[in-house]
């Protein structure tokens, strides 16, 4: 469902109604192509994460591809508003705190929230690193760790600028 390759078949995916008699699978199908050319309302708005997943990546045909393009654009919607109310969050926690323990924790709850296909697009230590960070609690403004794990600051600055703390790039097999 890449932008080239829909954009291509565009006509063919407006063509396409799910085969069935069900009038509401049918309304739902033909709303979906009105969103996708601008003319209507996402008939999966608010709809849950999960369920968009299991439209999104569903490929059985079940589902016309302007239906699994509208989930995903849903799905993408709730990221982006999360991802805004989060940022929020960090930036007040790191401006009072100079900390951003409680903004990995807000992360790590929601990558436990996603969906399993949604999961398993992340780096396969994904949630390791985040539950280190928080086991941290850096202090930015002190250059000190105040939990678990102590590093001194040499150390932690250490594996910033090798990488060695970051993520790596590969993604999980799950």
């Amino acid at each position: 469902m890449d932008s080239g390759h829909y954009t291509g078949n565009k006509l063919k995916h407006d063509s396409e109604v799910p085969d069935t008699d069900n009038a509401e699978l049918l309304a739902r199908a033909k709303n979906a192509t009105k969103y996708t050319n601008g003319l209507g309302k996402n008939p999966f708005s608010g709809m849950p994460r999960d369920q968009l997943a299991l439209i999104t990546y569903d490929d059985s045909g079940t589902f016309t591809v302007n239906e699994r393009r509208a989930a995903l654009e849903e799905s993408a919607k709730q990221e982006f508003a999360w991802r805004q109310k989060v940022v929020a969050e960090a930036e007040y926690e790191y401006n009072s705190t100079g900390k951003l323990t409680k903004f990995f924790q807000s992360v790590l709850d929601h990558y436990k929230e996603l969906p399993l296909v949604e999961r398993a697009q992340y780096p396969d230590n994904y949630e390791t690193k985040l539950q280190g960070w928080i086991d941290l609690d850096f202090n930015y403004f002190t250059h000190t760790a105040e939990g678990k794990n102590k590093l001194d600051i040499e150390s932690f600055l250490s594996n910033v600028l090798t990488g060695s703390s970051l993520f790596d790039n590969t993604t999980s097999s799950k």
